[in-house]
C-alpha cells in the first residue's frame, strides 16, 4: 500500500499492484464528488477494485440514493480520464463500522468514542480532545497526544446516534 502523501492535507490514496495508475485518483473522485455535497474519506485501488468510501459534507448519514448518484458522476469522470488501465470493478460505499478518522474535524465528531491507530506504536484509544492541532487519547491509564496530518486512525466503536 501507498498512502497518498501529507496524510492530513492530502488524505490517502492507497494502490496495491495492478499496473500503473498515471492519474489523481483521490482529486479525480474528489472533482466528480464534491458539487453532491459529499466528501471523500477513501479511494483504494487493488486487484481489479477501486474502492471509494464517501461521507455528506453535512454530516448526515448517507443515503443508498446519494452512493448510486456518486457512483454515476464517478463512473462519467473514470470514462472521461480513463486512468486505469485494463477492466476494474468500481464499489462506492459509506464510511461504515471502520470509519477512518484523519481530519481536526473527524476526531471532534466522534469525541468519547474509541479509535484505532495501527501501525509501529499502533494502539486502541478513547478519544478525549483535539488541543491546537493534537489528538488527545486516553489509552489505558495514560494519555497520548498526536499530530493531525502525521497518522490515520478508524472508528474502533460505533456511536449509538448517528454523528
Amino acid at each position: 500500500m501507498l498512502p497518498r502523501a501529507g496524510v492530513g492535507v492530502n488524505p490517502p490514496f492507497l494502490c496495491e499492484g495492478g499496473g500503473e495508475v498515471t492519474v489523481d485518483l483521490w482529486q479525480l473522485v474528489e472533482e466528480a464528488v464534491s458539487p453532491l455535497g459529499l466528501d471523500v474519506l477513501e479511494v483504494h485501488f487493488a486487484r481489479g477494485e477501486l474502492l471509494v468510501r464517501l461521507e455528506r459534507k453535512d454530516e448526515r448519514p448517507i443515503t443508498v440514493a446519494d452512493l448510486e448518484e456518486a457512483s454515476r458522476h464517478i463512473e462519467a469522470a473514470l470514462d472521461r480520464e480513463d486512468p486505469i488501465p485494463g477492466s476494474y470493478r468500481l464499489l462506492v460505499e459509506s464510511p461504515g463500522p471502520k470509519r477512518p478518522l484523519f481530519t481536526r474535524r473527524h476526531f471532534e465528531r466522534f469525541q468519547g468514542l474509541k479509535a484505532k491507530v495501527p501501525g509501529p506504536g499502533g494502539f486502541t484509544g478513547r478519544i478525549l480532545r483535539v488541543e491546537g492541532e493534537e489528538v488527545v487519547f486516553q489509552v489505558g491509564d495514560e494519555e497520548r497526544r498526536l499530530r493531525i496530518g502525521t497518522f490515520r486512525a478508524n472508528l474502533a466503536e460505533w456511536p449509538e446516534e448517528p454523528r
